[in-house]
């Protein structure tokens, strides 16, 4: 807690301008904006209103506040941006732990939709939960997974008319299903024409049964032998360049819990898996970090995650915050009654958060195109 000491009077004059015309007002998450807690936008109005906010921590706010300093004293200011930062970071933890949030689904592009869905329905047991064509865009969506989209994680699948090819990356890694038995699961893959990239087998310094299989796109699947799960659609595995960095992220701007994490020094990598409950009942979020790799090329075949969330603009404003980038400004969605805000990770991961006045989540095609502005 930094504590902040009460100015001379000689100088109260020139912090009058901080307070708004009307009281004291507050923040989304109810931090008051009086002159010791004023949040850092609003603070570096007040010190220079004509200072345009993109350079707001740039070289014109560095000249504006020194000027300014011989003024107010830079010793306060920066105890009264410090103080505002804490406040409005703890509020935001404390809000963002308690709003109800779970993964809705993930969206990638593929080249041939019914290809695709041929193979998730025949070979990996989903159901194909609707579909819709959008030729005015040269589009189709296409949802799988095992069971309704309002309480089960699924497939958002995306084709764009005339593209057949996409290219995956390096950053993206794989996606869990959860399975009673690996072996015969392959098996019938196998049957139908799939690819087998690993055997089934107890996974490396454990004894889990896993098997690597490959879709038509070359999107890459773990099947995980467990017993029956609410969630068989239960991974989501992303590589990210510093994990520490990510796990603090995820828990602070999306209210993850770690789960657990494994390292494994002889193969170089460690993974943190990430959710908002236990793996065997929730889908979770895998992120590995391979030793010394910090960046990775992600494609154009991957697109992004969607989280249900309770308001937008708070979970917005906690991205911010503790990190992240708003690449679509909370607002609602034209003609619908549909809250949207979309942001990138530190490593460029894109997810974008949702909120339905009507909690008919599940009745959109939110396609990625709709996040791309």
């Amino acid at each position: 807690m930094v504590r902040i000491i009460p100015m001379a009077s000689s100088i109260r004059p020139s912090l009058s301008s901080f307070r708004l015309s009307g009281g004291v007002p507050t923040t989304r998450f109810g931090v008051s904006l009086s002159p010791f807690h004023l949040p850092r936008r609003l603070l570096f109005s007040h010190l220079g209103s004509t200072v345009p906010q993109s350079q707001f921590f740039g070289l014109k706010a560095s000249k504006l506040l020194r000027a300014e300093g011989s003024r107010v004293g830079m010793p306060l200011v920066g105890n009264v941006v410090q103080a505002s930062t804490a406040a409005a970071e703890e509020t935001a933890l404390e809000w963002v732990k308690k709003d109800k949030r779970r993964m809705l689904h993930v969206v990638y592009r593929v080249g041939d939709l019914d290809r695709t869905i041929k193979f998730y329905t025949e070979c990996l047991g989903m159901k194909l939960l609707r579909k819709r064509d959008i030729p005015e865009e040269r589009y189709t969506n296409a949802f799988l997974g095992y069971g309704p989209e309002d309480s089960h994680f699924v497939i958002e699948l995306t084709y764009n008319y005339g593209i057949d090819k996409y290219d995956i990356g390096t950053a993206f890694g794989h996606f869990g299903i959860a399975v009673e038995d690996v072996a015969k699961t392959v098996e019938l893959i196998k049957a139908k024409g799939g690819k087998v990239t690993r055997e089934p087998g107890p996974v490396k310094g454990g004894s889990t049964v896993i098997a690597f299989i490959e879709d038509p796109d070359g999107y890459k699947f773990e099947l995980l032998e467990r017993g029956p799960t609410p969630e068989p659609l239960c991974q989501v595995m992303l590589r990210v360049g510093d994990l520490g960095r990510s796990i603090n992220f995820y828990e602070k701007a999306f209210g993850m819990e770690l789960l657990r994490t494994r390292d494994n020094p002889e193969y170089k990598y460690t993974i943190a898996m990430m959710g908002y409950g236990p793996e065997d009942k929730n889908a979770v979020l895998e992120l590995t970090y391979n030793y010394g790799v910090t960046d990775y090329d992600k494609g154009n075949a991957y697109a992004q995650i969607a989280i249900g969330t309770d308001d937008v603009y708070k979970t917005a404003e906690a991205v911010k915050l503790f990190g992240g980038k708003i690449t679509r400004e909370p607002g609602p969605l034209p003609g619908i009654n549909t809250k949207i805000t979309a942001c990138l990770d530190p490593d460029g991961w894109k997810t974008v958060f949702l909120f339905s006045f009507c909690g008919q989540i599940h009745h959109l095609f939110l396609s990625w195109r709709t996040f791309e502005t």
